[in-house]
Formats: C-alpha cells, structure tokens, sequence
C-alpha cells in the first residue's frame, strides 16, 4: 500500500510516527481541509502531468489553480493532467493521496512558490486518507524537489 510506503520513507529521517491517518476521507483539498480542522488554502495538493515524456509533480497551496500560459512557458507544452491510471502507473502513488514522497523513480517534483506563503503546510502521504504537516524547509527536504517554480493563479 502507498500509505505504508510513504511511512517507512518518512521512518528513514524519525517522522514516520508524524504521518496521520483519518477516519474520513481527505482525497480533495476541501475534505482535508476539514478532516485537519485547517483551512484549504493550508492543503499541500499535488498534481501529476507528462512534461517533455517524463512524469513531473507539482506541489501547490490548496486555493490555486495551474495558469496554463504560465505553465506552458514553463515546460514548453500544454498543461495536461496524467489519468488515474497513468498517475498510478507512473507516480506510484492513486489519485487522492498523491504526494511528492516515496515516488516511482524517474518522477521530478517541483515546489510552487504559491507555498511559501505559509509556515507548515499538509501535503497527502499516499493514500485517500492521510497527511502530514510540514514546514516549508521539511517538504523541500523530503520530497527531493527539483527546483520552485511559479505556475498557479488564484491566491493572493
């Protein structure tokens, strides 16, 4: 299970016992939201798309959007999203609980800077129902991003 891999990455740096597991699902950015009692915007969500044939993640704030022009400067193709099948295929991880942690290699994760505008953030940890709370210096050390990047609309 996704979840299990998440946790035994996380127990190689000692905050394996740091991950949550809810009774509820917390597959949406809102479901989170009110499964950690925080708002949405607090939602570490991450979304899969192919860029230049390779799996990439990006991980934003939970009240973004992907703006398409920049994103398309950015990696010189059209945004588009992987399927369900494709995320699990190449990601390693289903859709609802994708996160930037123990990934398939091969999968370059990226940081919007849509993120920074919080102290800790809650990013999904491989499955449907499931989180941690990171500070932005933790996520950049555990999800082995490449580099920040800015690709979101929607937030102030």
């Amino acid at each position: 299970m996704s979840i299990d891999n998440v946790r035994e990455y996380f127990n190689k740096f000692g905050i394996g016992n740091r991950v949550q597991e809810f009774d509820m699902s917390s597959a949406t950015v809102e479901l989170a939201a009110k499964a950690l009692k925080c708002e949405p915007c607090r939602i570490a969500k991450t979304l899969s798309f192919m860029a230049d044939g390779n799996p990439i993640l990006i991980v934003m704030a939970g009240d973004t959007k992907i703006d398409n022009s920049k994103y398309k400067v950015k990696f010189k193709t059209k945004a588009k999203m992987l399927t369900p099948d494709e995320v699990l295929t190449f990601i390693g991880h289903a859709v609802g609980g994708v996160c930037p942690f123990a990934v398939n290699e091969g999968v370059t994760v990226y940081l919007d800077k849509s993120l920074k505008r919080f102290n800790t953030v809650f990013p999904a940890c491989g499955s449907g129902n499931s989180a941690i709370e990171l500070t932005i210096e933790e996520i950049e050390k555990y999800s082995n991003y490449y580099e920040w990047i800015d690709v979101c609309k929607g937030y102030i």
